[in-house]
């Protein structure tokens, strides 16, 4: 019994450990965040603010800076692409989880095949660009992501574990097909929705290689592209000042990390409420006793 408390007194510590290398430097990026620009200069990065600013926000947040406008872009890419990619990939996953679907194994190589082998990115950037003609527009932040061959994969499986004599007393109460997909199939599906949703709103909202090689409108930047190109280039963020001495007294370093709060902020905040399908989501394909 002493050495079974031992063993767990030393994995605890090691988690504690561990989460404080995860949150340390997290909580440095928001102290910076709030402290005035002049502060970091003279004393250098606190975990505690060495005077408490609100400057970098405002100025994020203002008319001024093309932040807020990537912002929304990003929120309206990630919200439409995560729910359009959760109905196109669960009606596709459904219809290859039913045995009456001629084909549905043919179907199953082919969305397996994919998964193995794909055009490559030239073939990829030229189908975008030169045959659908969706470079520069809001569409090529959302359409190619619209379906995976690993969530479709994982989704047929999780159909595949709902009882089928419920589906077959759906169909003998004179049920539809696509009655009984939406009103039956989906509310018992929630965990692995949800978990694929969590996963496909993070990617949508991490995105900034799809940016950099389709969008050319400033106005189309998403905020994961923009923040890449503020730590490339402080200047970016001081391209609306009017004179040298304005761009001098703007925000930089805290700004910066103002851009990090703010680009991490959501997906911290929507996290808690879909944690318990994240974890049922997580077991999705175990072996169960």
């Amino acid at each position: 019994m002493k050495q079974l408390s031992l063993s767990k007194i030393a994995i605890n510590f090691s988690f504690m450990v561990y989460s404080a290398i995860c949150i340390i430097p997290l909580l440095l990026v928001l102290s910076v965040s709030l402290t005035d620009e002049q502060s970091i200069f003279q004393n250098g990065y606190h975990l505690i603010p060495q005077k408490f600013s609100f400057d970098a926000y405002t100025y994020i947040l203002s008319g001024n800076s093309p932040i807020l406008t990537a912002y929304g872009v990003t929120i309206i890419v990630t919200i439409a692409g995560t729910l359009l990619h959760l109905v196109i990939s669960s009606m596709f996953a459904y219809s290859l989880s039913r045995n009456e679907v001629k084909y549905r194994n043919v179907v199953s190589f082919l969305v397996v095949f994919c998964l193995l082998f794909s055009g490559g990115l030239v073939p990829w950037y030229i189908l975008l660009s030169k045959y659908l003609h969706l470079k520069d527009t809001i569409f090529v932040l959302i359409l190619p992501y619209l379906v995976s061959s690993v969530n479709v994969l994982i989704m047929r499986n999780f159909f595949r574990t709902i009882p089928e004599s419920i589906i077959e007393s759906a169909r003998i109460d004179g049920s539809g097909e696509f009655n009984t997909f939406l009103k039956l199939v989906v509310p018992l599906s929630t965990p692995v929705l949800a978990t694929i949703g969590l996963f496909v709103a993070v990617f949508y909202w991490n995105d900034w290689f799809t940016a950099a090689l389709f969008i050319e409108n400033s106005k189309l930047y998403t905020l994961q592209f923009l923040l890449q190109s503020i730590m490339n280039n402080i200047a970016f963020l001081q391209g609306n000042a009017l004179t040298a001495r304005a761009a001098a007294m703007q925000p930089d370093e805290t700004a910066r990390m103002a851009t990090c709060v703010l680009a991490v902020g959501p997906i911290v905040i929507t996290y808690p409420f879909l944690q318990k399908y994240f974890v049922k989501g997580l077991t999705l394909g175990a072996v169960k006793s």
